[in-house]
């Protein structure tokens, strides 16, 4: 969940080393540090918080240097501070930077320390770092040692690893952790994340898990986890540079909250002939996987587990398709039983979260015979992984709350329905009402959008609050969930959702005028339920905010708030209500003084357990 970035090129790489660190301050901020060699001597900077406090340390102290790497620490082993920021040094030869986490990084520490090592930091990447020194010391050879020294290592890891004795070589390392190598003319790069490196490059090769690579100016062999010389394929990115940019945005969650119509027209491009699915858009075996599905299990972490609840509900209701879905996290560790014929769908955005990733191969393993990704990057582990594949376009989501990759993947999963509600009880008719549906979500999601200012105002109402409850019902309550999940990541206030009807099973003690209930009410056959979860509420004092179809009457009470939603047909409504659930949280964060974009203790792509 850290941020890598390296070179070795014919120029200082010092800048690129800190453009790249801010593209990737996402990933990780609560430090951030660089080496580089400069005439066989190895000079760091490290420094606690943000890299714009690195980028103040350079400048009253710079260093330069043609070979470098670099890294933007979220902390998991050892508090934050400059001593356990990256990169790591042992003796003045090997310097380290790391993203995962190394699992018996006690045991080498024991040993080490019994060595004479002396450790300075309370991070288990040190341990990496002598590690290497160590076999380097006995070899004189650096890529031998690295290989040596990797071996002793249990857990995920992505590494960059330079050393003073050698002083033209940068060699990067993977296993379970993303890294890319960036191509460029006479030099190259290596990054977790091709976003850091697109100023300088849009050639990337993706390593693959166990990969060595030996990187020179001009230079680049790459090991496999056997030890075989291998080649791996060079891609052209479509990103820019922009892209990953604010704009006129004051933060990149307002920017990717309004690039939502865009996304989703995006999502749906390409995939449709004469307004009918076509089928190898999640791969050219697809038709012969579908055939044989009879149930489908759903893994996800986060964000993308409500996507999964929401795709639940459609593919039981509409397509009558047996569904169950599961926290990876929870899956990998408790002995499921997989029904013959299951499609295990995952949903990431980034398609590198360690417990997807993990709950995947632990279904494989228990016999899941086919796979379907639902990710954001066309070269991630997940993608690679699985048989069947839909992208879904959103681009780069640099904000650590998602935002568009949610609307994206509720696209894709219905895509999903619709291809696998062939087989079942969805129907022709159904199908051509879907799609027509699908094709007008981008025009939906702007009628949407032109709420913000009403939102915006409506936010006010949360400066002094510490806690917040959502209610939904069917597919929205899924929505509610997201809704509280962005409200707590970016504001801090405490925020939870339940199902409308579980609110007098326990949820109503909490109800009084500092508690805002926060509901979602479309036009669908719930509402009268809904309705009278809303008396509940109103009838106990509490103060309640309703998102309601502009079509339906408005509730005559003074403690109760409406904005009207524009009118969305039911099947496609969940995608659309999810919009001014985020508008009002990135508003409250923004009254609250918060920092949107990087909100504390969290990070982008959750990497490890």
């Amino acid at each position: 969940m850290c941020g890598i970035v390296g070179g070795v090129a014919q120029r200082n790489v010092v800048p690129i080393l800190m453009e790249g660190l801010r593209r990737l301050e996402y990933r990780g901020y609560d430090s951030a540090g660089l080496a580089v060699i400069n005439n066989r001597e190895i000079y760091r900077k490290r420094e606690l918080g943000k890299v714009k406090k690195l980028e103040e340390l350079l400048a009253a102290d710079p260093i330069n240097g043609f070979i470098g790497i670099a890294h933007t620490r979220w902390a998991t082993h050892g508090k934050p501070s400059t001593q356990n920021a990256h990169p790591h040094i042992c003796r003045h030869k090997v310097a380290v930077v790391h993203n995962g986490i190394i699992e018996n990084h006690e045991h080498l520490r024991s040993q080490q320390q019994a060595d004479g090592y002396e450790f300075t930091s309370q991070t288990d990447t040190e341990v990496v770092v002598h590690q290497i020194y160590d076999a380097l010391a006995d070899t004189g050879d650096f890529v031998q040692a690295v290989k040596t020294a990797i071996n002793r290592l249990e857990g995920v890891y992505a590494l960059g690893i330079i050393s003073s004795e050698h002083p033209d070589t940068l060699i990067a390392c993977r296993k379970g952790s993303p890294l890319v190598i960036g191509i460029g003319i006479g030099e190259h790069f290596i990054a977790s994340d091709v976003a850091a490196l697109l100023p300088v490059t849009q050639r990337f090769i993706f390593l693959e898990d166990g990969d060595i690579a030996v990187i020179g100016i001009n230079d680049l062999v790459i090991y496999d986890k056997d030890g075989n010389l291998v080649t791996r394929p060079v891609k052209e990115s479509q990103l820019t540079a922009e892209a990953a940019e604010k704009g006129e945005y004051r933060h990149y969650m307002l920017k990717e909250i309004y690039e939502q119509p865009f996304a989703v027209s995006q999502t749906l491009e390409g995939r449709f002939s004469n307004n009918t699915l076509l089928e190898n858009a999640f791969g050219f075996n697809a038709t012969t996987i579908f055939d044989q599905v009879q149930s489908v299990l759903i893994l996800a972490c986060g964000t993308s587990y409500h996507a999964g609840l929401v795709a639940k509900y459609w593919l039981e209701e509409l397509a009558r398709v047996p569904c169950s879905i599961e926290v990876a996290s929870e899956f990998r560790y408790r002995n499921p039983v997989l029904a013959p014929n299951t499609l295990v769908v995952t949903i990431s955005q980034s398609g590198e979260t360690a417990d997807t990733l993990a709950a995947l191969q632990e279904a494989k393993k228990l016999g899941g015979k086919y796979s379907l990704a639902i990710c954001n990057v066309p070269e991630s582990s997940l993608v690679r992984e699985s048989d069947l594949v839909l992208m879904t376009r959103a681009g780069p989501e640099i904000g650590v709350a998602s935002t568009k990759a949610f609307t994206t993947q509720l696209v894709a999963l219905m895509l999903m329905v619709i291809a696998l509600g062939r087989r079942f009880q969805l129907g022709d008719i159904n199908e051509q009402k879907l799609t027509s549906q699908l094709f007008t979500l981008p025009s939906k999601i702007e009628k949407v959008l032109a709420l913000d200012a009403q939102i915006k105002t409506l936010a006010e109402q949360f400066a002094e609050k510490d806690n917040a409850l959502f209610l939904g019902r069917g597919t929205h309550y899924p929505i509610a969930l997201e809704g509280a999940l962005k409200l707590k990541e970016i504001s801090y206030i405490h925020a939870e959702a339940y199902p409308a009807g579980e609110l007098k099973h326990g949820p109503l003690a909490l109800i009084d005028a500092d508690m805002p209930v926060i509901t979602v009410a479309p036009n669908n056959s719930l509402l009268e339920k809904l309705k009278s979860n809303m008396q509940e509420v109103s009838a106990r004092g509490g103060q309640l905010i309703v998102f309601m179809d502009e079509a339906l009457s408005a509730v005559a009470e003074t403690n109760i708030q409406i904005i009207k939603v524009p009118e969305v047909e039911n099947e496609i409504s969940p995608i659309v209500y999810t919009v001014p659930l985020q508008l009002l949280s990135y508003h409250v964060a923004v009254l609250k003084g918060t920092d949107v974009d990087q909100p504390r203790n969290l990070a982008k792509s959750v990497t490890v357990e």
